[in-house]
């Protein structure tokens, strides 16, 4: 597509429901070159060593990763057509920073959000399809406050230890974190805490993605991000604990002595493999039961 004027500032914007979903770049500097932008890179696992044109406007984000710069007139053609752009960790196992008001075109989801959150009927449908996902099968009936709901979720999260504690024979002495002296937790509690975080960053990313509400969280409530940490426990029992039994299990072999770098670098590479990032976006979208292209902007 060519585009007219300067940086082509002039055009139309494509919109989010036609482009891509999301293009991560590390190691390298995204710039405008001849009116195009180029990510030049001295190269990394994933792509050869070069200078490439980014077509920008059928992407709907932009991850920089580690090793990445950006040059002002990048951001500016990027918000111009609504690209978002976000800092992130390695693989997506941190979030820094989000350019995400240039982001999503449509406000469909987020209102749809604000009228579920706000109706104590539907906030707790919500709630109850959360906990159905985590547990892969309907709720009881009677299950209709937060208080029965959590008491069933403390008996299945229960077997969930206990199951993966067989699983890779990591010993399980239950979940303990003393803020006060973190350091003084077991290897498998350090993971825990380590690969939680890593979950809420990628859960960070993709409700910045969607351009949902943060602080509208249905399960949690205090917190300025509630809702990625709702989105962060809906990965906890697939995700999550996996990543840290697996980590302490490979701790306990003597495969490292720093769990809390190895226990990202699995965690980066687990969102890689299993796309947990999409996969976050597309159980937004089926909690909020509604689309990106819906014409009630």
């Amino acid at each position: 597509m060519v585009l007219k004027g300067r940086l082509g500032l002039e055009t139309a914007r494509v919109p989010h429901a036609d482009r891509h979903g999301l293009m991560w770049l590390e190691r390298g500097r995204l710039a405008v070159e001849d009116g195009n932008l180029v990510f030049t890179t001295a190269g990394n696992e994933k792509l050869d060593a070069g200078a490439y044109e980014i077509p920008f406007q059928q992407v709907s984000c932009i991850l920089l990763g580690p090793g990445t710069v950006i040059s002002h007139d990048a951001l500016r053609l990027l918000a111009r057509q609504q690209t978002g752009v976000l800092a992130v960790g390695s693989k997506g196992i941190r979030l820094y920073a989000s350019s995400m008001p240039f982001g999503p075109d449509r406000s469909a989801l987020a209102r749809k959000q604000a009228r579920l959150w706000s109706n104590e009927k539907t906030r707790i449908d919500i709630v109850r399809k959360m906990y159905e996902y985590r547990f892969g099968e309907p709720l009881p009936d009677y299950a209709r406050d937060l208080a029965s709901l959590r008491g069933i979720e403390g008996k299945r999260i229960k077997k969930v230890y206990e199951g993966l504690s067989q699983q890779y024979r990591v010993e399980w002495k239950g979940r303990k974190f003393d803020r006060n002296n973190p350091e003084d937790d077991d290897s498998i509690n350090k993971a825990i805490n380590h690969s939680t975080t890593a979950t809420y960053a990628a859960a960070q990313i993709a409700v910045a993605v969607t351009g949902t509400i943060p602080q509208l969280g249905f399960i949690h409530e205090s917190s300025g991000r509630a809702f990625a940490l709702d989105i962060a426990d809906l990965f906890r029992s697939s995700v999550s604990l996996p990543i840290a039994f697996q980590a302490a299990k490979q701790n306990s072999q003597g495969k490292w002595n720093d769990i809390e770098s190895q226990t990202r670098k699995l965690a980066g590479k687990t969102f890689q493999k299993e796309n947990v990032i999409p996969n976050m976006i597309d159980q937004i979208k089926a909690l909020l039961d509604t689309d990106d292209d819906s014409n009630n902007a």
